[in-house]
């Protein structure tokens, strides 16, 4: 059984590709225990198997509802490697927002990366086909829906090959590499309570 912890912790983590969003899994695949030995913390959200990059993991139950609840319109930013390059008129509509599932998205922000970001390789690495370029985009959604990212550009015809989650709210991956974890500052869970 966990030990409580009397003052709620959180912290950030930088999630690497192919570790679940959990603490345990009955098949044995790499989960968060493998990176974080802490008790009573709980990841406040989603970053699939197949993602990687920020996740707040808190003790603390309203904080964790603030960082999931879209009404609070706390925005996450996401660089998604994806293939063939978007034009205007593709950026514009994940802008304005995609069916899915047959709901309208958000309005979200996109643009076009004119090179590639600095980040740490993949342990795996992508599949690329010779005859398909990818390009980098940026995306900041105001909502968390099942996969987001991964649907909204497929659905405007540029599959996700990589995805990396960058930020959340004010909270930044900032030099974490992949399997690090830091304690949040009081001042930074201050401006994810209430900025």
């Amino acid at each position: 059984m966990r030990k409580r912890h009397s003052i709620p912790r959180t912290v950030a983590f930088n999630k690497p590709y192919d570790v679940l969003p959990c603490f345990t899994d009955t098949e044995g695949r790499p989960t968060l225990a493998d990176y974080i030995e802490l008790s009573d913390v709980y990841a406040a959200g989603r970053l699939d198997r197949d993602s990687e990059g920020l996740l707040l993991l808190t003790s603390d139950g309203a904080l964790a509802h603030r960082i999931t609840d879209p009404q609070h319109h706390l925005p996450k930013v996401y660089l998604t490697q994806v293939e063939r390059t978007p034009d205007e008129s593709d950026l514009e509509q994940l802008r304005e927002g995609v069916v899915l599932s047959g709901k309208r998205t958000r309005p979200a922000l996109a643009h076009l990366l004119l090179k590639d970001p600095p980040l740490p390789p993949r342990p795996v690495p992508i599949r690329f086909r010779t005859h398909v370029p990818t390009a980098w985009l940026e995306l900041t959604l105001h909502e968390g829906m099942n996969r987001q990212v991964r649907r909204m550009t497929a659905a405007v015809g540029h599959p996700t090959v990589r995805l990396v989650r960058m930020a959340i709210g004010p909270i930044t991956l900032g030099d974490l590499q992949p399997g690090q974890w830091r304690e949040l500052t009081q001042t930074e869970v201050a401006q994810l309570s209430y900025g």
